[in-house]
């Protein structure tokens, strides 16, 4: 694409979310709904809103969207729909329709808009919905995702406050999207790296929902834009500490190297500022510290579960064929919310 690669991916995905300190401070001055249907809306910081129709059906709306990450328009459409598909994977609910969302310059070739929004139609053909309109805009920059609606028992709602102690947390894709697809836009990123990374964000999460909906779930939710630790300390609130088992977390292997050169984003930053004082790294190296505070696109589910069912669901899990583990667990309040050591 010549010219055009350079315009077209300035460093996109989940690192182009407002940082989760401004976003609580605009959203605290906004009322709140009372309805006693709407069963999840904003206040919790969930993934989804979920509104209960009847006695046992719930419907489950989300959207997300933003600029590229990665110079193939086709692959970035895969990933952006799979990061908003997600969504309704992380509340435990399955994917009805899609609306496409879409900024694009009048001025760039309309070839790369259809690329992108095929990679899209595939992914949600993949999860079992109906593509089903969208709405466009000309805009400076290409940004694209989708509107998504899911349904859901009302019973059966996956919010991410409900963990309990004692719980064992799963994570179910690697760490470090961030850092790789910024040393890619260096040209550091090796080719294994970056295939890791690609192969992660256009994994659907409906597999890895799908195994966890058949065992003991208290919490879940996708590590988006506000890295790991931002929204495991979401799902803790102000009720839960975790221990995070420092050795255990999945990350694409060469994210280290790349840390060491600075390969970084400003989002990481911020979600450091975020939470940083929220938790302790006991013999953990800034490489380690950096993929947990790094912004993940199209992340995976982090799960809270029941101690006895993450063993037999990691053991499924990790058919699905990415770096997957248990990397902690729940425990009483103390003073740090996450420990990691």
């Amino acid at each position: 694409m010549g010219q055009e690669e350079i315009v077209f991916c300035r460093g996109g995905g989940c690192t182009a979310k407002l940082g989760p300190g401004a976003l609580a401070k605009v959203l605290e001055k906004i009322p709140k709904t009372k309805d006693p249907n709407l069963l999840i809306g904003y206040e919790g910081s969930d993934d989804a809103a979920v509104y209960r129709l009847t006695d046992d059906l719930a419907m489950v709306q989300t959207l997300d969207f933003f600029p590229p990450m990665v110079e193939d328009p086709y692959i970035f459409g895969q990933i952006a729909a799979a990061n908003a598909l997600s969504d309704i994977y992380a509340m435990g609910g399955d994917v009805k329709t899609a609306l496409n969302i879409v900024c694009f310059p009048e001025a760039m070739d309309l070839n790369i808009l259809g690329q992108i929004l095929l990679g899209g139609s595939e992914k949600v053909r993949e999860a079992g919905g109906v593509l089903a309109g969208g709405h466009s805009i000309a805009d400076s920059d290409v940004k694209y995702g989708l509107s998504v609606t899911g349904t859901i028992h009302p019973d059966k709602v996956f919010a991410n406050s409900g963990c309990k102690e004692g719980d064992l947390l799963i994570l179910t894709k690697p760490l470090g999207v961030g850092i790789v697809c910024t040393a890619s836009r260096m040209g550091e990123a090796s080719d294994a790296a970056m295939d890791l990374a690609v192969r992660s964000m256009t994994s659907l999460n409906k597999y890895a929902s799908e195994i966890v909906r058949r065992y003991r779930v208290h919490g879940c939710t996708d590590v988006t834009g506000f890295g790991f630790l931002g929204h495991l300390c979401e799902m803790l609130g102000d009720s839960y500490s975790a221990l995070i088992y420092r050795d255990s977390i999945p990350f694409i292997p060469e994210c280290e190297a790349y840390v060491e050169e600075f390969y970084l984003t400003a989002a990481a930053q911020r979600n450091r500022n975020h939470v940083g004082d929220k938790v302790e790294f006991a013999g953990c190296g800034f490489a380690l510290e950096e993929i947990l505070f790094d912004p993940q696109t199209s992340g995976g589910l982090l799960v809270s579960m029941d101690r006895e069912d993450a063993a037999p669901a990691l053991e499924e899990i990790r058919k699905l064929g990415l770096p997957c583990a248990i990397v902690g667990e729940i425990r009483p309040k103390e003073e740090k919310a996450v420990t990691v050591k």
